[in-house]
């Protein structure tokens, strides 16, 4: 059965949003051919909505509610509002940034693991939320989210059940393969299609400005043009470039950089705030304990997001609830201001600083508790200029330009993500890359036309059903493959020294730009490939070095060229046909797929028959 519907997913860190249009609309899109699914959930004990996102909150019960059922009306794990505004009461029972932990290596994300640290929270034994907590792995978290998402529209669409429509589901351009699949993983968990499209999360933003435009796009965009997609949500910021080619009158955008996983963004500034209410509870005498300071970070949550919204309330109340008789009794109450929120955030996270400034880096204590791997410098405006120092070589393809040209500075400025739905912080990223810009440049805010609702919360997801929708419908698409260039570690043959291992060597087997739906030639090179036991192959990435091509070896890189992954751990069967006493080591050749999808997949072709062997990922068995 033909899809009837193009679907676009936000899988946010804070918010999921489901987008959808049909897919038999004529002609272009119009700004409101798009539309949005109200997504029923629990708001409070015995109360269900329908809301426009879902909070990627997941909140799990105790013994006693889920004997009352005041919560299990949608099942034993209540997924959204009413676990983001419990988290402040209950933050030892609720799970947040599922999808941050997605792309931790140092983590197993098939493990129970979340809530993060939920055994070592200071709660009364008397209280319910001692009980033993039921964790679950990051994988289940966001398959929870998926599965709410896809029972919504089950129960909205029973014509057209949301495994038979084209699915878009948007990640961060910074995951590595490795997360992909993952999100893969628990997207068919919740009953997602198996052919569901990856997109990049800011390539999905510019996706909802093309539509939201029309074809003035290509008034607005010339040839030569860099824009710099800024997308700043809760969780994270996604730095992508991009620029427009022109070939045969025909203009086409062109994706050529993206910056690393950035864990900065909506969270951080809750925390911010959170520390200063903190220091102002101090100043009255009152000093918070850990479980309420974890509470009070909760709470700034919604006073941030009341006091940026523009709706013209001056201060927000807050307040953080005693608990058991350890704790200091009753409840603490202050207000904040629309002015100290400003002041915290703006000078917090988007100073003012030059065009080659860098984040700052914090020295390394020799003991870290394990946990995400949040920024040390929270100065976006520093990530984003270190992001554009890195990648400002990028060379145009415009023939009239010398090929070693550069592509110099972003001419146009794309801003979105749930922090940027505030105005001071807008006006402040754009008037410090003006500021970067100089004389000689200018830099143009990409805007939406006047009848366009700015809703910032909804683009990525909007811009996902629009992507679907063009797949089969005809329109402009954003070229630029793989984002990042990926090796496999090869063990160099020589005399052993002892306690040491091998040096490696690196051979490029994913060239950055390599498109879905591709492969490679097969590789002249030989290599041993160990079959018919255990064994690891190291596998490394890199968004810096560009110009890698497949098969360059590299015998020597500098810590940040090459950033180690997930292992590709496995057990290769040998022929049974082959001889018992014959070596282990099978001499291959290399050959590099990258699917529809845009999961990659090596083959190893043996060099003496018809043998080949594909090498997964097995994220199964990463470090705990």
């Amino acid at each position: 059965m033909a899809a009837l519907y193009s679907v676009g997913i936000d899988l946010g860190t804070t918010n999921c949003v489901l987008a959808y249009v049909p897919m038999n609309s004529d002609g272009s899109l119009t700004a409101g051919d798009v539309k949005i699914l109200s997504i029923p959930q629990i708001t409070a004990p015995n109360q269900q909505e329908s809301l426009p996102s879902l909070p990627s909150f997941l909140y799990l019960p105790t013994a006693e509610e889920l004997r009352g059922g005041e919560l299990t009306s949608l099942g034993s794990r209540v997924v959204g509002t009413f676990a983001r505004s419990n988290s402040a009461l209950a933050p030892e029972r609720t799970v947040v940034a599922a999808k941050s932990w997605l792309c931790h290596r140092g983590v197993n994300r098939h493990e129970a693991i979340l809530p993060w640290n939920a055994d070592s929270q200071d709660v009364d034994s008397t209280d319910d939320a001692s009980e033993v907590v039921h964790s679950v792995s990051p994988v289940e978290a966001t398959a929870a989210y998926l599965s709410h998402l896809v029972q919504a529209w089950n129960n909205a669409m029973p014509e057209a059940p949301l495994s038979e429509q084209q699915v878009t589901l948007t990640v961060p351009a910074s995951f590595d393969m490795s997360a992909r699949e993952l999100t893969l993983e628990a997207a068919r968990m919740a009953g997602l299609p198996d052919d569901l499209i990856l997109l990049e999360e800011p390539q999905a933003a510019l996706y909802h400005w093309i539509q939201s435009v029309g074809e003035s796009w290509r008034r607005e965009l010339q040839p030569n043009d860099s824009i710099l997609v800024c997308d700043c949500g809760g969780g994270t910021t996604d730095l992508t470039l991009l620029v427009v080619d022109e070939a045969d009158g025909e203009l086409s955008l062109r994706r050529v950089a993206v910056g690393n996983h950035l864990l900065v963004g909506g969270d951080n500034m809750d925390l911010a705030l959170a520390h200063h209410a903190s220091q102002r509870f101090a100043a009255k005498g009152t000093k918070l304990n850990p479980w309420q300071s974890i509470g009070l970070w909760h709470s700034c949550r919604t006073a941030k997001e009341s006091l940026l919204a523009g709706s013209g309330a001056e201060s927000h109340s807050i307040a953080v609830l005693g608990r058991g008789s350890r704790l200091i009794g009753g409840t603490v109450k202050l207000d904040l201001t629309r002015e100290e929120v400003e002041q915290v955030l703006v000078e917090g996270f988007f100073p003012k600083c030059s065009a080659d400034a860098r984040p700052e880096k914090q020295p390394a204590s020799g003991f870290q508790e394990i946990g995400l791997s949040f920024e040390s410098d929270t100065a976006i405006t520093k990530h984003v200029a270190a992001f554009l120092q890195d990648h400002a070589g990028v060379p145009t393809l415009d023939s009239s330009v010398s090929s070693d040209q550069p592509t110099r500075f972003p001419s146009k400025l794309l801003l979105n993500g749930g922090v940027f739905q505030s105005k001071v912080l807008r006006e402040r990223m754009v008037e410090v890359l003006k500021g970067w810009a100089g004389t000689d440049a200018s830099v143009d805010t990409l805007g939406r036309p006047a009848n366009v609702k700015e809703d910032l919360d909804i683009a990525v997801a909007s811009g996902a059903a629009y992507y679907g929708w063009s797949k089969i419908n005809g329109g402009v698409r954003i070229r630029g493959g793989v984002a990042q260039s990926y090796y496999v570690g090869i063990e160099t043959a020589g005399l052993a020294v002892p306690g040491m291992p091998r040096p490696l060597q690196a051979v490029c087997v994913v060239p950055k730009g390599m498109e879905e739906g591709t492969q490679s030639p097969l590789l002249g090179r030989e290599f041993g490939l160990v079959v018919g036991k255990p064994v690891s192959f190291g596998f490394f990435s890199s968004n810096i070095r560009t110009e890698d091509s497949f098969g360059t070896v590299l015998r020597y890189w500098d810590e940040e060229e090459l950033l180690e992954t997930d292992p590709l751990q496995m057990t290769l069967q040998r022929d049974e046909a082959a001889d018992p006493n014959e070596d282990n080591i099978v001499p291959v050749k290399f050959l590099s797929k990258i699917t529809e999808l845009g999961i990659f997949e090596l083959w190893c072709q043996s060099s003496r028959d018809s043998q080949q062997w594909k090498l997964e990922f097995n994220v199964r068995e990463t470090a705990s």
